[in-house]
């Protein structure tokens, strides 16, 4: 079948789109749920989210809706429940459609002349963030408040801040606010999961634990500490305004930036690698994506070029040992000695998952095998 959308593989599925609508076909091509929905999403935990009439619900991969589409908005399983909309308040349903936390929390926050959206604050390690009033709690699986909601709002622009990760979640207090209640001053800290403040709250910004260590931001200035509070290097490094996620550590390192130039350090604070790259990603699978002014390769975890920019961007994280890479708009892979293993022929492709990538080529989809 010419199908005019193709999406990577999750889960052994992939979502298909044809005249308008959306379904799901198998690794071999076999259309298991036919493309009758307005919109689909990737399974996650045997599940995926669809929407049929501006209502949404969830099948399995039988392609049965085990949670019913009466939602106005739902998100992905993540620990088991799914957060759902209804009527403007949030909820979590589980795989079987039981609501176990009916929808009553409130989806956003309003700071600043601007709703502050928590509707990413799905499950992670058996806890929840919420919002009641105005202020951020967090609740177990059970639905029970173990955090009564008394936190000042969650940064919009960083998805994960206030999920649990590595058994503590960021929190704020804001400090100071003018005649209209527009804040002006807050500062953030770590509770663990019975609520306990084990990181003072005294950071101007934070992101979340990755590999026992978190980002901070102190005067404009990022370093990193461990779980028990230690600075482990102080706040020293310049900070862009975005791009927060890359400065998690990954792979042992993590990204860091002074004056417009990125390099790596590793857990001791050591600049494994000097800032002198105009743009660099995360380390994955031992290699990190750099780039000097508009043309991208990839280095190893010593520094060292195995891939010199040159390609544009487009370019993407190693995935399965192979990494998307774009020249002249035409697109293919690489391997991690920089052999382009796929030929840069492709209009469009996907990064490979599951051992598939989904290419497209005159305007049709289809999908390739990483062999």
């Amino acid at each position: 079948c010419d199908y005019v959308y193709m999406a990577s593989f999750s889960e052994g599925m992939a979502a298909v789109g044809l005249n308008g609508k959306y379904g799901f076909i198998d690794r071999v091509g076999n259309e298991i749920v036919p493309a009758k929905y307005d919109s689909v999403g990737d399974f996650s935990e045997g599940m995926a989210r669809v929407m049929l009439n501006n209502k949404w619900g969830f099948i399995d991969k039988k392609g049965e809706e085990l949670v019913p589409l009466k939602y106005d908005e739902v998100f992905n399983f993540s620990d088991g429940l799914a957060e759902v909309a209804l009527n403007g308040k949030w909820g979590y349903v589980d795989k079987t459609g039981k609501e176990v936390v009916p929808p009553k929390y409130d989806g956003s926050i309003y700071a600043d002349g601007y709703d502050y959206y928590v509707s990413y604050c799905h499950f992670s390690e058996g806890m929840a963030a919420v919002v009641l009033n105005g202020k951020v709690g967090y609740i177990d699986k059970e639905g029970n408040e173990i955090v009564p909601p008394k936190y000042d709002r969650l940064d919009p622009f960083q998805a994960t801040l206030g999920v649990f990760s590595e058994g503590l979640a960021s929190v704020r207090i804001d400090t100071v606010c003018d005649e209209d209640g527009h804040d002006e001053g807050g500062k953030y800290g770590f509770i663990d999961k019975t609520g306990k403040e084990v990181i003072p709250l005294k950071y101007d910004d934070v992101w979340k634990f990755s590999e026992g260590m978190a980002a901070v931001m102190l005067n404009g200035k990022v370093g990193y500490i461990d779980k028990a509070g230690k600075e482990i290097v102080p706040p020293k490094y310049d900070f862009n305004g975005s791009h927060w996620a890359l400065r998690s550590f990954s792979n042992g390192m993590a990204r860091v930036e002074i004056n417009s130039k990125y390099g790596f350090i590793d857990k001791t604070g050591k600049e494994v690698v000097t800032p002198k790259f105009t743009y660099a990603e995360s380390f994955s699978e031992g290699m990190a994506m750099v780039g000097l002014d508009s043309e991208y390769g990839f280095i190893d975890n010593t520094g060292k070029e195995i891939v010199p920019p040159k390609y544009d961007w487009g370019t993407w994280s190693f995935s399965e040992g192979l990494a998307r890479v774009c020249l002249n708009k035409k697109y293919g892979f690489i391997d991690k000695t920089g052999k382009e293993v796929v030929p840069l022929r492709y209009d469009w492709v996907s990064a490979f998952n599951e051992g598939m990538a989904a290419v497209e080529l005159g305007g049709k989809y289809g999908f390739i095998s990483a062999n």
